[in-house]
């Protein structure tokens, strides 16, 4: 059970502490546990929905990303605003790029980019809400975090000596692999297989987002991983809300 305490202590603001630094192997196996929270989060996100049934649309939509945001303490909401600021700031240099995102301070792109991020993310909600599918609110938490598992069997972590580092070196590949798979299965089990067209959506947006990384950087970092899962997460609920 130590992987998933850690992974709920990395990717949430629940109440959930750990008694020392766990060993190397068990940061690499808390990976296989992402989409777990992810699922976690989307099954609040659930009930938030059932239990405000007769609010207006538009204030249960941004209730529910409210909740969204606590939930994860706006860990990759930080991620996007650094990645975007880097991303401008770093005119196409590798270093650039990475000493930007260093940076604790975010600037006028990474304002605009969290923004329009959340405002989609709202809107989506909306039009979501309207339909009454609010089972369908489990599938962007669960895709979002199946990405950084996806992630980092499949790309260099550029920062040595982080935690991303050690995340990738003892991820266990063929369990990553295995996880996967029942992810995908379980989406198309929640949504049915309209569901499909969607998470080939999401499969496109993280080739094109992962090559961009790799062309920048030679791989990801904590931000980029971040920036990953919120811009996976929108087009989750964009599908589904087209």
């Amino acid at each position: 059970m130590l992987p998933l305490w850690i992974a709920l202590q990395f990717l949430s603001s629940l109440p959930v502490r750990l008694a020392g630094m766990p060993a190397p192997q068990d940061m690499g196996r808390s990976l296989l546990y992402y989409p777990l929270v992810g699922l976690l989060f989307g099954l609040l996100l659930w009930l938030a929905s059932h239990l405000l049934q007769g609010t207006p649309a538009p204030l249960h939509a941004a209730l529910l990303l409210t909740l969204w945001v606590l939930l994860s303490g706006a860990l990759h909401l930080d991620g996007l605003a650094d990645s975007a600021d880097a991303w401008l700031g770093g005119f196409g240099d590798r270093e650039r790029t990475l000493q930007i995102m260093k940076d604790p301070r975010s600037g006028p792109i990474a304002v605009v980019t969290l923004m329009l991020v959340l405002l989609l993310k709202f809107c989506a909600l909306w039009v979501l809400v309207e339909r009454g599918v609010g089972g369908l609110l489990v599938l962007a938490p669960v895709v979002g975090r199946a990405a950084l598992l996806g992630l980092f069997l499949t790309t260099a972590y550029v920062r040595p000596g982080g935690l991303g580092a050690a995340l990738a070196e003892h991820l266990p590949r063929r369990a990553g692999v295995a996880v996967l798979l029942g992810c995908a299965v379980l989406c198309v089990a929640l949504g049915g297989w309209p569901v499909l067209w969607v998470m080939l959506l999401a499969g496109v947006a993280f080739a094109w987002l992962r090559r961009l990384m790799c062309q920048r950087l030679g791989g990801t970092t904590g931000d980029t991983a971040g920036a990953l899962l919120e811009l996976l997460e929108l087009v989750v609920l964009l599908g589904l809300a087209l």
